[in-house]
């Protein structure tokens, strides 16, 4: 296998891995932003030490803000997923499958998280986040079959 971005298979490899990597790391900025509009939602309590940043402390800021909580799920959701696709995928296209197949199943695992956070972020229900996760848990299954079968025949 050609282990450079000429190579097809990793190109689409890295173009799947690098938006879900963007997407961790979007939602850490994407809390810290939430927080700031909320003036709150922190989680420590040296958090409440005046500073630049927080001028004017209040114990209230160390309570559960929900704005800030959503975020949180939602980023720890990631957490507990995407480190798995990004093995899972290196792994699925070391197999060298057909370029199609890696398009659908590295592009379809994204679309799933990008779907699941939008459903998530705008507080729909559960059943529509479970079949996105569900979409999402079963590539993972497949790319991690997939390559376990082919690492076992070789």
């Amino acid at each position: 296998m050609d282990i450079s971005l000429q190579n097809p298979l990793l190109a689409t490899y890295a173009v799947a891995a690098c938006v879900m990597i963007l997407k961790v790391v979007g939602m850490s900025w994407l809390m810290v932003w939430r927080m700031i509009q909320e003036k709150g939602g922190y989680r420590s309590p040296e958090d409440l030490r005046k500073t630049r940043l927080n001028p004017n402390p209040d114990p209230k800021q160390i309570e559960p803000n929900e704005q800030v909580e959503r975020i949180r799920r939602i980023h720890q959701n990631d957490l507990e997923n995407i480190p798995f696709f990004l093995v899972a995928g290196f792994l699925f296209i070391l197999t060298d499958p057909p370029l199609w197949l890696a398009w659908l199943i590295l592009y379809g695992y994204v679309a799933s998280r990008l779907l699941h956070f939008a459903a998530y972020f705008t507080a729909q229900t559960h059943d529509m986040r479970a079949n996105l996760w569900t979409v999402g848990s079963l590539i993972l299954t497949f790319m991690t079959l997939w390559s376990l079968v082919a690492a076992l025949a070789a």
